[in-house]
C-alpha cells in the first residue's frame, strides 16, 4: 500500500482539485498520511497568483526535495503551468509536473511503476476546450464541501495571471454537476461552496443552455436541505436574476462575495475591468435592498501601478460609503507575463503597504458594525469545529457570521439555531436557542 501526501497552496478550486486526487489515489487503495509524514509520493499543489504565492510554492518545492530524496515527488497546480522550467530547475532528482489541463491524469502518472528522471504532462492550456473531469468523494477534515463547476478565465484583466495557467472559460456539464452534488449529500455534507475561476460564465461553453442562473435554480430545487454559498461573483454577473433566486431558494446562502479591485475608473479601465465605481455603487445597492441582511464582501487591490493618492482616496471614500461588509485586500503584485507588469508608475512597496493598511482598517471596521447589527438576532449556523483557542464550538450562519458558543460535541456538522448575544475581542459570541422556548416566548 503506498503512502501518499497532498498539499495545496492557493484558491478553492485547487483545494477541490486536492480532494480529487485523494478520491483517485484511495480508490488505487493507497494511503493518505499527512504531508509532514513519511510517504511514497509527495503531491504539491502550487498557486502563483502573487509573487509571494509563487514563492511560497517555490519554496515547498524545494524543501520537499531536498527532505525527501528518495520519494516521487508530483508538482501541479498555477505556478507547475506557469513556470515549469523553474521547477525542473530545483530538481536535481526524478520529478512529476503536471499541468493543470491534464490534471486528470496526475494519479496514473504518480502511480505508474516505471518513472523516468522526467514525468511532464503539461500542454497548451489556452487550447484546452474541456474542463477537466476530477469527480471527488469528500473532503478531508471539511464540513462544507466545494463544488467546482467551471475553470478557466476569458476576462483577461491586466494584473492577473490566472488566464495563462488555468485556460480559457470551461464547464462541467450539468449531468457531471448533479452527479457531484448527489455524492456530497449521500456523504452527509449540509452545504456546498459553488466554486470556479469564474463561476458567472457557467455554461456559456457548452451548448446546453445553462447557465449560472439555471444551474443554481437547478441544484437548490434539486436539493432542498443543503445549503449552497457562491465563492465569488464579478459585478457584471450580478443582476436581478441572482437576486431573485436568493429570495425564493431558502437554501442559496444570502452572502456574496463581489470583487472591486479599485474604485477609480481611471485604474478600473487600466485594469481591463469593465464596469465603472458607479456601476459598482448601483450593484452593491441593489444587491442591499433585495437582501438587506446579506453579508456582501469584495475584493480590492492596493497600490496599482499609476494609482495617484486620489485614486486611493476615491477607492476608500467609495467602500466607506458603500454597505459592505468585510474587505479581502491584496498589495498589487507584479506578475511577469501580465500587461500592468509592464506598466510604468510602479509604486513603491511602502506606498503600497500604506495604501492596504488603511483598507484593512476600513475592513475591520466594516466587520465590527456588521457584527453589531446582528446581536440580539438567530441565525441557522453551520456547526465546523471546536475552537482550539476557546473551547467553544464554531461555525459560520447563512450570512457568514462566524460565531462562537458554547454547546455539546454533538452539535458538529449540524445546522442549529443560535442567537448572537455579543462581541467579544471583534468575534460575534451566541447561544443555542431552544426551539420550543423560542416559539412560546414569539407567542405572548
Amino acid at each position: 500500500m503506498k503512502k501518499i501526501a497532498i498539499t495545496t497552496l492557493g484558491c478553492k478550486v485547487n483545494q477541490f482539485e486536492s480532494a480529487a486526487f485523494a478520491t483517485a489515489f484511495e480508490a488505487q487503495g493507497c494511503q493518505l498520511v499527512a504531508f509532514g509524514a513519511a510517504a511514497d509520493v509527495y503531491v504539491i499543489n502550487t498557486c502563483t497568483v502573487t509573487a509571494r504565492a509563487g514563492q511560497q510554492s517555490r519554496q515547498l518545492i524545494r524543501r520537499v526535495l531536498l527532505a525527501h530524496p528518495e520519494a516521487r515527488i508530483v508538482v501541479t497546480g498555477c505556478y507547475a503551468q506557469m513556470d515549469p522550467e523553474t521547477v525542473l530547475g530545483l530538481a536535481e532528482q526524478p520529478v512529476t509536473i503536471i499541468g493543470n489541463g491534464n490534471k486528470h491524469l496526475l494519479v496514473e502518472a504518480a502511480l505508474a511503476e516505471e518513472h523516468p528522471d522526467l514525468v511532464m504532462l503539461m500542454g497548451q492550456i489556452r487550447r484546452k476546450k474541456e474542463i477537466c473531469d476530477l469527480p471527488v468523494k469528500r473532503f478531508r477534515g471539511r464540513t462544507r464541501a466545494y463544488l467546482r463547476i467551471q475553470d478557466g478565465c476569458d476576462n483577461l484583466c491586466s494584473y492577473c495571471i490566472v488566464p495563462f495557467t488555468r485556460g480559457r472559460s470551461r464547464s462541467l456539464p450539468l449531468a457531471r454537476v448533479l452527479q457531484q452534488v448527489e455524492v456530497f449529500a449521500e456523504q452527509g455534507y449540509k452545504e456546498l461552496v459553488i466554486t470556479g475561476i469564474n463561476v458567472g460564465k457557467y455554461g456559456l461553453d457548452l451548448g446546453e443552455q445553462q447557465t449560472i442562473y439555471s444551474l443554481l435554480d437547478r441544484i437548490c430545487r434539486d436539493f432542498p436541505s443543503l445549503r449552497m454559498r457562491l465563492s465569488s461573483i464579478e459585478p457584471t454577473e450580478v443582476n436581478d436574476h441572482l437576486l431573485e433566486l436568493m429570495t425564493t431558494h431558502a437554501n442559496l446562502m444570502p452572502h456574496l462575495h463581489i470583487p472591486l479591485q479599485s474604485g477609480d475608473d481611471e485604474i478600473l479601465a487600466r485594469m481591463n475591468r469593465r464596469y465603472t465605481r458607479a456601476d459598482f455603487a448601483a450593484v452593491i445597492d441593489r444587491v442591499h435592498r433585495a437582501l438587506p441582511m446579506a453579508a456582501i464582501g469584495c475584493d480590492v487591490l492596493g497600490g496599482f501601478p499609476g494609482e495617484s493618492e486620489q485614486a486611493a482616496e476615491n477607492t476608500y471614500q467609495l467602500l466607506a460609503e458603500l454597505p459592505v461588509h468585510y474587505l479581502h485586500v491584496f498589495p498589487y503584485s507584479r506578475r511577469p507575463g501580465t500587461l500592468a507588469a509592464s506598466f510604468g508608475e510602479q509604486l513603491p512597496g511602502p506606498v503600497k503597504d500604506a495604501r492596504v493598511q488603511r483598507l484593512r482598517r476600513l475592513d475591520r471596521e466594516k466587520r465590527a458594525l456588521f457584527y453589531q447589527e446582528h446581536i440580539g438576532t438567530v441565525h441557522q449556523v453551520l456547526v465546523e469545529r471546536r475552537s482550539p483557542k476557546s473551547g467553544h464550538l464554531q461555525g459560520f450562519s447563512e450570512n457568514y457570521l462566524p460565531v462562537l458558543f458554547p454547546g455539546s460535541s454533538t452539535l458538529l456538522r449540524q445546522v442549529v439555531p443560535v442567537r448572537i448575544t455579543g462581541i467579544e475581542e471583534g468575534q460575534p459570541m451566541g447561544c443555542v436557542v431552544d426551539a420550543v422556548l423560542e416559539e412560546n416566548h414569539g407567542n405572548r
